[in-house]
């Protein structure tokens, strides 16, 4: 069991498939995806080749600036609530071997054992951590969703992560039909809107004015969209951006924190680098995509903890101008020691 968002959502299940259902699962997945592929839908990102969170955020962030208005939806328990009769329809379309239907009907309905021995039967869901979930649940929300959506409201884009999904409209009215008919949609596969994650928005700026006293941002794949100052040609504006959200922010404090560098003084500078560094890396990659400048206290505060532990490790350096000389010399002589130097030499907690 993974806790949500610091266990301030409860927590989701993550089965872990034998080596053996691994292994198949992936030659069925390739196969289903082969095929499948041909036709998803262009704004569907999510667990598929050459298209990414970073593709999704792009094209959602353009979105906002010419639609007024965004439909917020997430569906609740996706994974632990898909109908296994309409999955198994939905890859029986495809016309593949009979084997792959074979399997997915066996995968789909195998019994999880819990960690006390306990074997739980399913009749509904797709497990997370199965190898052939991603492409199944793309499968099924390509119909469920995608295809619908471009039957009914061809005038309203879209982008799909999973089942994260952001729905453009042109007016508030519009995005309520498509909110009441999308409830509809759901409750006809078997599946529910997450209430506390489905939210119609107004992207307002510095030209979108009109009165709302509903809400004005959104987050969509670890990143805030929202109402930002902005400094540009036409001098200092508001406009509807996105940057890294304070949930993604927290976590990552968090994880800082619990690196606890300061008991860690027998490592070298060398083997500091390889454990921190990827983690870092990573978080720059990702969430300093769009607005990078609001990784920078994050980035410094880590720098904040390399310092105290430059302290506690060299006792001749624990006074304040000592350490400081030495910090400026490790950094001027090995720029690319860790990657926030690349954006953020000072330190700040």
């Amino acid at each position: 069991m993974i806790p949500k968002h610091h266990g301030k959502d409860g927590q989701y299940e993550v089965t872990i498939p034998t080596i053996a259902d691994r292994v198949a699962q992936t030659v069925a997945a390739n196969r289903i995806g082969a095929v499948a592929e041909q036709f998803f839908h262009r704004d569907s990102y999510g667990y598929r080749p050459g298209r990414g969170a970073h593709d999704a955020l792009a094209v959602a962030r353009k979105r906002c600036w010419e639609y007024d208005w965004v439909l917020e939806f997430d569906i609740r328990k996706f994974f632990d609530s898909v109908p296994h009769d309409l999955v198994a329809r939905a890859v029986e379309a495809l016309r593949l071997p009979p084997w792959v239907l074979l399997y997915v009907r066996r995968w789909l309905a195998a019994p999880v054992v819990m960690p006390d021995g306990e074997a739980r039967p399913r009749d509904r869901g797709t497990p997370q951590g199965s190898a052939v979930s991603p492409v199944i649940a793309n499968l099924f929300l390509h119909w469920a969703f995608d295809e619908w959506m471009g039957r009914e409201f061809p005038d309203c884009p879209f982008e799909r992560y999973a089942d994260d999904a952001l729905v453009h409209c042109k007016s508030e009215a519009r995005a309520r039909e498509v909110l009441a008919a999308l409830e509809r949609r759901m409750g006809s596969v078997g599946l529910e809107l997450h209430p506390g994650k489905t939210q119609v928005v107004y992207c307002k700026d510095s030209n979108r004015r009109a009165p709302w006293a509903g809400p004005t941002s959104f987050d969509f794949l670890g990143y805030t969209f929202r109402p930002r100052d902005t400094v540009g040609r036409r001098g200092r504006y508001t406009g509807f951006d996105l940057a890294a959200s304070r949930k993604a922010l927290a976590k990552m404090s968090e994880a800082v924190r619990g690196w606890q560098l300061h008991r860690s003084v027998n490592l070298t500078w060398g083997q500091l680098a390889e454990w921190i560094g990827p983690v870092i890396r990573g978080w720059m990659a990702y969430y300093g995509k769009f607005r990078k400048s609001e990784l920078y206290p994050l980035l410094a505060r880590i720098n904040y903890h390399v310092q105290q532990w430059i302290r506690d490790k060299y006792r001749r350096l624990r006074k304040d101008k000592a350490m400081l000389r030495a910090w400026d010399r490790v950094i001027a002589q090995f720029p690319n020691l860790l990657p926030q130097w690349r954006w953020v030499t000072w330190a700040w907690y």
